[in-house]
């Protein structure tokens, strides 16, 4: 029975953590962030799973209900938000080098692998070591810290500069690193990595501008072991109308890479291993609306869904103003 944890905000401003199985949901009492519960696990050696055991039940909780009235919001924070890392590692996902290689082939000779082709069959072929061996390393980029996490039914605001707001339906890894800098993953969200698709095509160089920008989580947070295979939908509604809709996958068992191979060589780098800091890192995906020839629109809506989440994750698409920046001498 998987077990899920989600994050409330009542109209007053008032958390709460909610806990939810096949047998329906309800509010856990003493605690108000996801993280909080984390950290006491983590002091009391006992697992996530364990931790909920022990709360107090309180009352039960219409999830649909309260997704639909927005109080449900990102499962994961922190209440200083640069102690909240937003990275990712992309071309994880086998078929997921043929979207990139549209967008970078007429960079190169047609004989001629792209980097990102390269890349992806390194994955292939080394992605999954033999446990207690180091794999091949990834590709691997930053979106920025806790201000740029978005939750359920929030817009994903692209920069008035971008070329393109474009969706990522994948997983995200969730982790909290313990006090001797141990990272332990929470479990797993919904998300929606959120790029710039044709910043990244004009030239690959630019893979880190077009991924500096807002990603969503879904409400849920998956606990325990990891599903090894995860089959969901995306699609784009525009004016109330699904403008494109496709099928995609995730987990291991579509994957290049293990997850193990992912956390080893993100957090090898004792910078993401400081005591107290939260992770969110994005696992990667093949399906993009962009390789379909779709170009969104503001007010476009990004909807996501996939078992065994019981609830979608939808955001709408929208543009910053624009805002001059002035670089002043002292």
């Amino acid at each position: 029975m998987a077990l899920r944890l989600l994050q409330h905000r009542a109209a007053d401003g008032t958390r709460s953590v909610i806990a939810a199985t096949d047998d329906g949901a309800a509010f856990l009492v003493g605690f108000d962030s996801i993280r909080a519960l984390a950290a006491r696990a983590i002091t009391g050696g006992v697992s996530l799973t364990e931790a909920v055991a022990a709360c107090g039940k309180g009352a039960d909780v219409d999830l649909a209900a309260e997704l639909a009235a927005g109080r449900l919001i990102a499962p994961i924070d922190h209440a200083d938000p640069a102690h909240l890392v937003l990275a990712g590692t992309g071309l994880t996902h086998l078929g997921s080098a043929e979207g990139r290689d549209k967008m970078h082939r007429d960079a190169a000779a047609a004989q001629t692998k792209t980097d990102s082709m390269r890349m992806f069959l390194e994955g292939v072929e080394g992605g999954k070591p033999a446990p207690g061996q180091t794999g091949q390393q990834p590709e691997w980029f930053y979106k920025g810290d806790g201000s740029q996490l978005v939750g359920p039914g929030e817009a994903l605001t692209m920069p008035h500069f971008a070329k393109d707001g474009g969706e990522e339906p994948e997983l995200a890894g969730i982790y909290l690193i313990g006090p001797d800098g141990t990272p332990f993953r929470l479990g797993l969200c919904l998300a929606n990595e959120f790029s710039d698709h044709v910043t990244e095509r004009h030239n690959y160089l630019w893979l880190a501008h077009s991924k500096l920008r807002q990603a969503a989580l879904g409400p849920e947070l998956l606990v325990g072991t990891p599903p090894d295979h995860v089959e969901g939908v995306s699609r784009i509604l525009r004016d109330g109308e699904t403008l494109w809709e496709k099928p995609f996958l995730s987990g291991e068992a579509n994957m290049s890479h293990t997850l193990a191979n992912l956390e080893e060589h993100h957090f090898k780098y004792g910078l993401f291993r400081r005591p107290g800091d939260i992770h969110v890192h994005f696992f990667g995906t093949a399906t993009l609306s962009f390789t379909d020839g779709i170009q969104t629109q503001v007010d476009d809506v990004f909807q996501i869904e996939a078992a065994p989440f019981t609830l979608p994750l939808r955001n709408p698409l929208a543009r910053a103003a624009d805002q001059a920046v002035v670089v002043r001498a002292l």
